[in-house]
């Protein structure tokens, strides 16, 4: 079992808690979008090895936060809300 920390609930099984992507993939704006971009955003992923920063939900209370973590060692750095209100970890 792993252990996240919600910025909001604090520390919770990872049971709980939904992988939401990347952080930092924005969508693209508007309706003249070529396909080539639609593609790139939806299926395209870095998948580093190692520090990774990611959008992360946890179900119980329903709050978006970013995670960051080894995707190595599975090693979570710290848990911010999305509106940086200092409610890291």
């Amino acid at each position: 079992m792993q252990l996240f920390h919600c910025p909001f609930c604090g520390t919770r099984d990872e049971t709980e808690f939904h992988f939401g992507g990347e952080a930092g993939n924005i969508r693209p704006d508007g309706a003249d979008v070529p396909a080539d971009r639609w593609a790139n955003y939806l299926y395209m992923r870095d998948n580093p090895k190692g520090a990774v920063r990611e959008v992360w939900v946890h179900m119980n209370c329903g709050e978006f936060f970013v995670m960051e973590r080894d995707s190595v060692g599975h090693e979570v750095v710290s848990s911010t809300s999305l509106d940086g209100a200092g409610h890291a970890r």
